[in-house]
């Protein structure tokens, strides 16, 4: 039987009348983002609700009972993030206000100039060589798409609760300590997966051996918990280690697999916040404690972190179907290599059963990889995903945008737009 949230998205793809989220970015207007016709929105309804302490946001679905009953014993309240919310909001809805949304590269450039060179000094340490595995990956190369969005965040925070733009020191740390809690995970997955490049150059295991990553990845997550300390706000503290419990459960999450097809899908965007959109939602939530006590506020940092990280993934895996290694710094195909069933081939399992063995087997039988990118190429599984991470995005405009208007606000918009159009 298909999976009746699957089956959702594709009659949501086709027959419903949403803008796009150009149009959106275009006419957005203080009003909530009317992202369904009037059709759709009688057929699900969408709701949300505080998120717990550490605990992905409310993204919670309510199935009406007349769409699903007959079909499936999906339970009405599921994951938290199989969609965005997209309902109307009471809360603020201020907008931006120029016709050209901000660079968001070109406002956070002054802010990020040295923080890869602060880095290294963090990390520094007398031994030669596990100074040099330590500062592989540091070498500024890299987009620091992560700690963008934090500095952007704490600015566009600032400005909302009247204070100055400048950043605090302490969110700068976490601007930094976000950096260095991923690439620490990148060093980590490329020892469980046994990959041997990573950013266009040859992997720390690769070069060193498993056994020095691993210690040089313990080391740099080490000295980003001191990082964590020194800032000296325990409620950040709490805030940001939730990211490392997070990343490892994301893991043991991608080691295994579901039987049934709508729990593989919740699974999959479960796995795909822990191990993705945690560190983005905890690490805007931990800019935002240090200026704010007000929890609604921290809510809109933390959704908007969520749902950027989120579609971000999607986006990826999106781009692991469509994109050579040239642009991605990695083979395509790569999921499916190391047995994963992504977005585009989950969907693609609605029109092709014959995934499902495929899947269950992480295609690891000869021909299996071949096999299964046929399949996702000859059905809409890109399309369809790249349908559900504009969805996200649309839900992490609504939410940026209850905040007061200001240069930064209007970059985080226009990174939405970013996240969606990136091809590497």
């Amino acid at each position: 039987m298909a999976c009746p949230w699957l089956r959702q998205c594709r009659r949501w793809s086709t027959n419903c009348t949403s803008r796009s989220l150009l149009e959106t970015l275009r006419h957005f207007n203080g009003r909530s983002v009317p992202t369904f016709s009037t059709a759709c929105l009688r057929r699900t309804s969408w709701s949300s609700g505080p998120g717990s302490e550490g605990q992905p946001s409310a993204l919670r679905t309510q199935l009406l009972p007349k769409t699903f009953t007959s079909t499936t014993s999906l339970p009405r309240h599921t994951s938290r993030l199989l969609n965005p919310t997209l309902q109307s909001c009471c809360c603020r809805q201020n907008v931006h206000t120029d016709v050209k949304l901000k660079d968001p590269f070109t406002l956070a450039q002054k802010d990020l100039t040295n923080l890869y060179d602060d880095i290294r000094k963090e990390l520094f340490v007398s031994r030669e060589e596990l100074k040099s595995l330590c500062d592989y990956y540091f070498d500024g190369k890299g987009k620091a798409i992560r700690p963008m969005i934090v500095v952007l965040m704490a600015r566009a925070l600032n400005a909302h609760s009247n204070r100055a733009g400048d950043l605090l020191p302490g969110q700068r740390t976490i601007a930094m300590i976000a950096e260095m809690i991923h690439t620490a995970s990148l060093v980590h997955d490329d020892v469980i997966d046994g990959s041997d490049k990573r950013r266009g150059k040859r992997t720390i295991n690769e070069v060193w051996g498993e056994k020095k990553a691993i210690l040089a990845g313990d080391f740099i997550l080490s000295t980003a918990s001191i990082a964590m300390a020194r800032i000296g706000d325990n409620t950040v503290v709490k805030v940001m280690s939730q990211v490392m419990e997070d990343l490892v459960r994301g893991e043991f999450m991608q080691l295994g697999s579901k039987e049934n097809e709508n729990e593989r899908f919740k699974h999959y965007l479960e796995k795909t916040f822990k191990k993705t959109a945690s560190l983005i939602a905890n690490s805007c939530k931990a800019v935002c404690v240090q200026v704010t006590s007000d929890p609604k506020v921290h809510e809109i940092a933390y959704k908007y972190g969520e749902n950027v990280g989120i579609a971000f993934q999607l986006v990826d895996d999106v781009l692991d179907f469509t994109s050579g290694a040239s642009h991605l710094g990695k083979p395509s195909a790569a999921d499916l290599k190391l047995g994963l069933a992504t977005g585009p081939v989950l969907f693609a399992c609605q029109q092709f059963p014959e995934l499902h063995a495929l899947i269950m087997r992480r295609f690891s039988s000869k021909g299996d990889i071949d096999q299964a990118w046929q399949y996702v190429l000859q059905s809409d599984g890109v399309e369809q995903t790249k349908y559900l991470a504009e969805r996200y995005c649309q839900e992490a405009i609504r939410q940026i945008s209850k905040l007061r208007p200001s240069a930064e606000r209007d970059a985080l918009i226009r990174l939405t737009e970013m996240v969606l159009t990136r091809d590497k």
